[in-house]
């Protein structure tokens, strides 16, 4: 893919991804509201909103596939509004995307989608049904849906991410399983972007972790090949937070604590 065009530039996963993300002969176009005055080499911005189809046509010009990022951020749990909003930006990137002809677009959901699915012995299954835990996980689990009409309707190819905690080192139990390492959020995107004609995929955004509670087949059959294990922060973490209680929300359900957030 010679450009890239990544909504939610200024954002976490996104800053992350950006130095991982770059390849001799690739632009990697940057969108946000946030002015972005940190460009390397390679990079492009465009200041604006990924819900404004105005911003929206100038970003997707000659771009070869979209990385949506952003999201609505509300500085506390999403209320409904807030979930009607994202679903309308996504739509918005869909469409612009579709308009110019990029068929492309690797969407990020979560794993809020399915958060209130109890955890089981064996790992959850790829394509598990929608069983959100917020309305932020609603947003992701509507968004998926619209991906899914784009692929069908216009004969786009859409792969969703259920993203788990994407961060540079895990930071409490749960994440020993559900952490997704900078480096394999990077490879998993271009795998993504790369994979030969995926159609409509949704699949989960983790690491090899030693406890994961996600299966890989699907992601691995894009060509995802993940190479970061938790584990390796094992220690530290048990050793603050102490073994993990197969009982307490954050290990019952796939969501964790977002299963009690109003």
């Amino acid at each position: 893919m010679e450009r890239l065009l990544l909504t939610g530039a200024a954002g976490r996963v996104a800053t992350l991804l950006r130095p991982r993300l770059a390849r001799d002969g690739r632009a990697v176009r940057l969108l946000d509201v946030v002015p972005l005055d940190d460009l390397r080499p390679g990079e492009e911005a465009v200041q604006g909103s990924a819900g404004d189809p105005e911003t929206l046509r100038e970003a997707c010009a000659d771009v070869d596939a979209v990385v949506h990022l952003a999201t609505v951020a509300t500085g506390r749990p999403m209320q409904f509004d807030a979930a009607l909003e994202d679903l309308a930006t996504t739509h918005a990137v869909l469409e612009a995307a579709r308009q110019s002809g990029i068929t492309r677009v690797v969407y990020a959901s979560s794993n809020h989608a399915v958060g209130f699915h109890p955890r089981g012995e064996e790992d959850a299954p790829d394509w598990l049904f929608p069983r959100p835990d917020t309305f932020y996980g609603v947003a992701k689990v509507a968004s998926e849906g619209l991906a899914s009409l784009y692929v069908d309707r216009y004969g786009m190819d859409v792969v969703c991410l259920r993203i788990g905690t994407c961060r540079p080192e895990p930071d409490d139990v749960r994440s020993l399983a559900t952490w997704l390492s900078p480096d394999d959020a990077a490879r998993l995107v271009e795998a993504a972007v790369t994979a030969p004609s995926p159609g409509f995929r949704v699949v989960w955004g983790v690491s090899a972790n030693t406890r994961n509670w996600w299966s890989l087949a699907e992601a691995r059959r894009l060509g995802y090949d993940p190479q970061d294990d938790a584990e390796v922060f094992a220690d530290a973490i048990l050793a603050q937070h102490g073994d993990p209680d197969p009982t307490a929300v954050d290990h019952r359900y796939l969501g964790g604590a977002f299963t009690t957030r109003t």
